[in-house]
């Protein structure tokens, strides 16, 4: 096979998802059918479904947003829900800031208006979880921390007792694990996806690190967090996909390092 034809299988998979590879300069669709359509989306290491979770994070997480309206589009004809589009933009937001959330999710409602999709709301579960007292989602919230992460979810800047870090933690675990974590539209598994896609894409190694671990727990395996940092590469670029890779390396590997 040349890399024409590689090039042309690309362009195929890469119409197949609603998508079309970049131009602007000489051979950049070429690249980019080669490299992206042609080698990551055609691993087969990781459904589609699972890969597009990894591709809307990151582009929410670095606010490529005239991509993103392309792919949250594919998301849709790969199966993801409206409410779970939303979600991935809701926990990326968690991530990398409330504003990246609110930018993306209009471009999701743009999306949504002209497929003819009514907007998500919440479902009645989540409606009466306003009326819990602040209190109960911190239960909750170390609930659900302790289910992920086990023994590691009181180390490090998660200690209790840290002077600088536990204050600001307190109101990450109410309103992270104890209201982001408890929400509809995706699994505690596609949560884990866009974990590890959003902590490459924003290059927080030590979190990548412990959730890579968690994800393990929620029935990825191994090679499934590599590909979903793989598949970021495209999107948020090699250089951070592949320190991602390294730093995961000897958690998801000991035996090779």
């Amino acid at each position: 096979m040349t890399r024409k034809d590689l090039a042309a299988a690309g362009m195929k998979r890469a119409r197949s998802l609603g998508l079309a590879a970049p131009e602007g300069a000489p051979g950049l669709a070429e690249f980019a059918a080669e490299a992206g359509f042609a080698s990551l989306w055609a691993r087969p290491g990781l459904a589609p479904e699972d890969r597009i979770i990894a591709v809307v994070t990151t582009l929410t997480c670095l606010q490529r947003l005239t991509a993103l309206k392309a792919h949250i589009g594919a998301a849709l004809d790969l199966g993801i829900a409206p409410r779970g589009v939303q979600e991935i933009i809701v926990q990326s937001g968690l991530y990398g800031g409330i504003p990246i959330a609110e930018a993306a999710l209009a471009v999701a409602a743009e999306v949504f208006a002209a497929r003819g999709i009514a907007p998500p709301e919440l479902e009645a579960d989540e409606a009466r979880m306003m009326d819990d007292a602040p209190d109960g989602l911190a239960l909750s919230g170390r609930r659900i921390m302790a289910d992920l992460h086990g023994e590691r979810s009181g180390q490090g800047y998660a200690a209790p007792d840290d002077p600088a870090t536990s204050a600001l933690y307190e109101i990450a675990i109410r309103y992270g694990y104890g209201v982001i974590w408890t929400r509809a539209g995706l699994t505690w598994r596609q949560r884990m996806f866009v974990a590890v896609a959003a902590f490459t894409a924003l290059r927080l190694d030590a979190t990548l690190k412990k959730f890579a671990v968690s994800a393990l727990g929620q029935g990825l395996t191994r090679e499934e967090v590599v590909e979903a940092i793989m598949q970021t590469a495209l999107y948020g670029g090699f250089p951070p996909a592949l320190t991602a890779l390294a730093q995961v390396k000897p958690l998801l590997f000991p035996e090779a390092s």
